[in-house]
């Protein structure tokens, strides 16, 4: 029964589909095709899209389980904003240079909006933080596992310890159980999460280790819905005109703090980096 059904709205429409009228499963696929329009449409607009009543909108909603069209709507809605490149609506641009323009601009204004909300004196102590450390953890999903990786790697010219997480052929619980006190983890909590992504920030937050967030979810969802009270949170925006998110924000900062690290790391950085380049001549690697 509607009554019964849970999950997103795609989950539920493909839950009733086959049990569907004519007009409402063609109203259906409809949606299907472009789950994201029903989150801008109106229940006429999307009507006419699907070449159905208006009646027949109201009573599929029904079926799904909304009192609503607009409660359908935002339910909807909030699917584009955990995400998913498929609820996203593509902007039309006039043409490829403005498209082009757009990217471009939207990525200029994440960076700036970003670091208009940070402080060097708080990368500083997340520098130095690293700096200090026995080891650095940089843990990320999905998407957010590519700027781990970038963040490891440039950290690691400098820093002995860095370790990224989660690491191939091991559980979560087999890294998770390795961080001490003296330990530095970076989290990065990027659209969309993963599911054990709370529990990982719920078990960082009892651990001794001190932690930086890079997240662009707002404040009282993501990780701090599970409790996650980093010491550091470096909030970024990743707004962006077409259905990915732009991410520049996020590699700048990724930048920004291993140049930071580079710097403050001082004879012993400087010592490391010349054994590293004295290997490199010697396996002739670059």
């Amino acid at each position: 029964m509607a009554d019964d059904l849970t999950g997103s709205y795609i989950a539920r429409i493909r839950a009733v589909l086959h049990a569907l009228h004519p007009s409402e499963r063609k109203l259906a696929e409809t949606i299907l095709s472009f789950p994201g329009e029903i989150a801008s449409y109106s229940a006429t607009e999307l009507a006419q899209l699907a070449n159905v009543s208006n009646a027949t909108v109201t009573r599929f909603v029904r079926r799904l389980g909304y009192g609503s069209f607009d409660e359908a709507r935002q339910a909807a809605r909030a699917a584009q904003q955990a995400g998913a490149a498929v609820f996203r609506t593509p902007v039309d641009a006039a043409g490829p240079e403005a498209a082009l323009a757009a990217q471009i601009a939207q990525g200029r204004l994440n960076v700036e909006n970003s670091f208009a909300a940070l402080s060097l004196a708080e990368v500083d102590a997340i520098a130095d933080a690293m700096l200090g450390a026995d080891r650095v953890w940089v843990l990320g999903f999905r998407t957010a596992q590519a700027f781990a990786v970038y963040l490891g790697a440039q950290l690691g010219q400098v820093l002995p310890n860095v370790t990224l997480l989660p690491q191939a052929g091991q559980t979560l619980a087999e890294s998770l159980c390795s961080i001490r006190a003296g330990d530095v983890v970076v989290v990065f909590g990027l659209r969309r999460t993963v599911r054990p992504f709370a529990a990982v920030c719920r078990e960082l937050g009892r651990g001794p280790a001190r932690c930086a967030l890079v997240t662009d979810i707002a404040p009282g969802q993501g990780a701090d819905a599970a409790g996650f009270a980093p010491e550091w949170r470096m909030r970024v925006q990743t707004t962006a005109p077409g259905v990915l998110f732009n991410h520049a924000a996020v590699l700048a900062l990724c930048h920004l703090l291993a140049t930071r690290v580079l710097e403050r790391s001082g004879p012993a950085g400087r010592k490391r980096l010349l054994a590293v380049e004295s290997l490199h001549d010697s396996l002739d690697e670059l």
